[in-house]
């Protein structure tokens, strides 16, 4: 970590209203869970059409893992060094955002591209498959490299005591984002627009999901201003190349602070649960619904693919709701971390501030919560081997957006704290440097605020390590996802060794595939569901650790 930073300008959000700055700030998070949306909803019922297995498919999930644990600490610390006039983060989540959009309509477009260049069947067949999982791999990359920066642009932005504020906010634009994408899965897309985006329901949502990318970035990128890098006190030592580069996340990997440990334990145990409900629950209530409630007619339908989106969206349009309604009331709800002021606490409206003074000596901490929310998922999943109707699977899909409304919140905001206040101890005696009056000022006539910081403030709140510090919290969610996917192949190399029958009919007609005995996804997971329990005790540990 740099012990002397020098720097120009100042930090700013446009807007007028604190709110207004918030929703600027974290736009950008509703395009990209609307691609990540996308993905995991359309992406395991598109490649099983084309003819892949469960298993292979499974592998094909690697990308996720892969790209995160690879691009986000490496484009922490690359960005964390960086002097661009532009800024530390923004020229990334614009260069990541045009690639993203284009790999999107490749992988919409697959089929049409590969037929300009191949004619024989069976050789189309493998090269629109091979292309469908080079872009699934190249939009992860890019992706990751986009949610790096945009959650390090939070952290660096945002004073402290406005830390929790900005990660709740951020949790709602991810609900807002996940009910946009799958309020669009569930609609017909092709009365809607006709051929104007495209011929199917997959091919229209990636245009969109590459446009709704493209403005909401944009707009983050315009409504914020970073301060410029001038000199992080390496400069003797040069540019980092990529050993260096390696070696500085390896070693700071290794000598965590306790507390940025202990966060990271938590996010490993949780995301060995979160993989399989994320990239497979959209296919495993279409397929509970194809086994056990749709028509006989429904089930030689021409458009498979479509009727399964469809139908999963429509269970996670209530996931997602519960998600936003969690990500706004919870703030008030919840206390927030011990070592921020309460005056800094988001405020209710004044018509139901009587109750919230009375709810006030009930409020669990935030860490309470987190640990409650584990055990909400863990219990939902458990249960799902042994659901056999579609209302059952939509039920323990939505119940699961309370958990995932504080899982995108809880570790940012704990992280946010622990990666200012290291950068505070060194700028200071103080645990905090906490920003006096003359430090926030809001400029009347262009409605922008600005964090003003001294040069040789190496703290002032800008998060200064916050690339490298959520980089290596990425590595702990993203390592987990190499664990369930092990798991996921396992279990369907087991119990769905076929091509799925549902979704598999047009690539490969001929073959027949039983849909008796156990659902492999529900089995992953209910596997899930055990590591959730792990994720809550480890969870209730970090109260002990200072």
């Amino acid at each position: 970590m740099p012990s002397i930073s020098s720097w120009t300008g100042t930090p700013s959000i446009k807007g007028s209203t604190e709110s207004m700055r918030m929703a600027l700030l974290t736009a950008s998070l509703i395009g990209l869970q609307f691609t990540w949306g996308i993905e995991m909803t359309y992406c395991t019922p598109y490649l099983l059409q084309l003819g892949l297995t469960k298993s292979k498919i499974s592998l094909v999930w690697i990308a996720g893992p892969l790209s995160g644990l690879v691009m986000q600490p490496i484009v922490g610390v690359i960005a964390d060094r960086s002097k661009s006039k532009w800024g530390r983060r923004r020229p990334f989540m614009v260069g990541g955002t045009i690639v993203v959009s284009a790999c999107l309509l490749v992988l919409g477009w697959t089929r049409e591209i590969v037929g300009k260049f191949v004619t024989d069947k069976e050789t189309k067949k493998s090269a629109t498959i091979a292309l469908a999982v080079l872009s699934i791999y190249a939009v992860d990359f890019a992706i990751n490299a986009v949610q790096a920066s945009c959650r390090s642009l939070i952290v660096d932005t945002l004073p402290i005591p406005k830390q929790q504020l900005g990660s709740s906010w951020a949790s709602r634009m991810v609900a807002i984002g996940h009910l946009i994408g799958y309020g669009a899965g569930a609609l017909d897309l092709g009365r809607v627009f006709g051929p104007m985006l495209g011929d199917t329901q997959f091919k229209q949502l990636t245009a969109i999901a590459a446009l709704t990318l493209c403005v909401t970035v944009g707009v983050t990128c315009w409504a914020v201003n970073e301060r410029v890098l001038i000199s992080d006190g390496k400069d003797s030592q040069g540019q980092l190349g990529a050993v260096e580069t390696v070696t500085q996340i390896l070693r700071t990997a290794v000598n965590l602070p306790r507390r940025i440990a202990a966060i990271c334990f938590v996010q490993f145990w949780a995301w060995i649960g979160w993989f399989p409900f994320l990239f497979y629950s959209t296919t495993w209530v279409g397929e509970i619904y194809l086994r056990y409630d749709t028509p006989a007619a429904a089930r030689e339908a021409e458009d498979t693919l479509g009727q399964v989106g469809r139908i999963g969206s429509l269970s996670l349009i209530a996931f997602s709701t519960i998600t936003f309604a969690g990500s706004v009331m919870l703030p008030w709800l919840v206390k927030p971390p011990e070592d921020e002021k309460p005056d800094f606490t988001p405020r209710p409206p004044a018509s139901i501030a009587p109750i919230m003074f009375e709810i006030e000596k009930y409020r669990p901490t935030l860490l309470t919560a987190w640990t409650i929310s584990h055990c909400i998922f863990a219990g939902s999943m458990i249960l799902a081997p042994f659901v056999t109707s579609l209302r059952g699977a939509t039920v323990l899909v939505a119940i699961c957006g309370i958990s995932w409304a504080i899982t995108c919140w809880a570790p940012f905001t704990f992280m946010g704290i622990e990666i200012n206040r290291l950068g505070a101890a060194g700028a200071s005696s103080h645990a905090y440097n906490h920003l006096t009056r003359d430090s926030i000022e809001l400029e009347a006539d262009s409605g922008v605020l600005r964090l003003n910081h001294a040069l040789d403030d190496s703290h002032a709140s800008t998060g200064e390590g916050s690339g490298i510090y959520l980089g290596i919290l990425n590595l702990y969610t993203t390592l987990p996802q190499f664990v369930g996917t092990f798991i996921s192949w396992m279990v369907f190399s087991i119990l769905e060794p076929g091509k799925s029958p549902e979704l598999a009919k047009e690539a490969h007609p001929d073959e027949h595939h039983s849909t008796d005995g156990p659902n492999g996804i529900a089995v992953c997971l209910f596997i899930g569901a055990l590591s959730a329990v792990v994720a809550a005790l480890v969870t209730n540990r970090l109260k002990h650790i200072h």
